[in-house]
């Protein structure tokens, strides 16, 4: 995996230098090319995992790039409003992460969206106790944690 990366990022620098044009859009575009090329190189060989993991890795930053915008939404309404929507709450939500790695990106992820804070992970590593401003739901909140963060976090993990 560590190789086929290399190789996209350096053919992506010959791709730059061969164009001359030195702009993100040109870097972007000679990513995507390469990483389609190499794909179409190496679609004989078993050991794919690069070209499963990196439209994953995409999807991901999408994604939390908008649930950061989401909440930092709905914690500016709540600032800027003479009334409180808030609901606040501990909620325990149970871990199909098992490894420290994924726990603790599990965590930190959760704890960079305004409005939620990791608290503490319990000793046997099954439960993550999360704060959140808003919990209509305990059930809905722990819903859309486990299928929101946790499962990107393990399909791009595991």
């Amino acid at each position: 995996m560590k190789n086929r990366f290399l190789s996209n990022i350096l053919l992506t620098f010959i791709w730059v230098a061969l164009t001359g044009d030195f702009t993100f859009a040109n870097y972007l575009f000679g990513f995507v090319l390469n990483f389609l090329m190499l794909r179409m190189i190496t679609s004989g060989s078993g050991n794919a995992k690069y070209f499963r993991i990196l439209p994953k890795v995409i999807g991901f930053v999408f994604f939390f790039l908008v649930e950061l915008i989401k909440a930092n939404l709905q914690v500016a309404y709540e600032v800027m409003t003479p009334h409180y929507n808030m609901s606040p709450g501990i909620v325990k939500i149970p871990l199909d992460a098992k490894s420290n790695l994924e726990i603790t990106l599990l965590a930190n992820l959760i704890s960079l969206t305004p409005g939620t804070l990791s608290l503490d992970v319990s000793d046997d590593k099954k439960v993550l106790y999360v704060h959140s401003m808003y919990i209509n739901s305990r059930e809905e909140f722990i819903k859309s944690i486990k299928n929101g963060f946790e499962k990107r976090i393990l399909e791009i993990l595991r």
